[in-house]
């Protein structure tokens, strides 16, 4: 079954799909072809634990049942930096709208009252 993930790293958000059977590995195949960047150089991690290049996602919990499209299942992204070290983990959080201004809100609705 497919999943949907959405894979983030600072400002970076990447939507993809991929099958729970798919390789760590693979998925890193995957986002070279958008990104450019070896799967050497990157991690991958789920709720901050790194995720090994020879489990698969369903291994993780990247299910059809947790993954969906409506609720894409997030994955963190780090590169190698150019001393060969990692950078931490850094996604930064997607930010909420601003409240409607008052013109733009809907009336309250009149109450009515049942008469007896």
């Amino acid at each position: 079954m497919d999943v949907f993930l959405m894979i983030r790293r600072k400002k970076t958000t990447i939507f993809t799909d991929a099958k729970e059977t798919t390789s760590v590995y693979e998925l890193k195949k995957i986002i070279e072809g958008i990104t450019k960047v070896r799967p050497e150089d990157q991690k991958l991690f789920k709720d901050e634990h790194e995720m090994s290049d020879h489990k698969y996602l369903g291994d993780y919990g990247l299910t059809s049942a947790f993954a969906r499209a409506q609720v894409p299942a997030t994955v963190g992204l780090a590169y190698r930096q150019e001393n060969g070290e990692f950078e931490p983990l850094d996604i930064t959080p997607v930010s909420n709208p601003p409240e409607l201004p008052e013109a733009m809100k809907m009336p309250p609705e009149p109450q009515t009252h049942d008469q007896a």
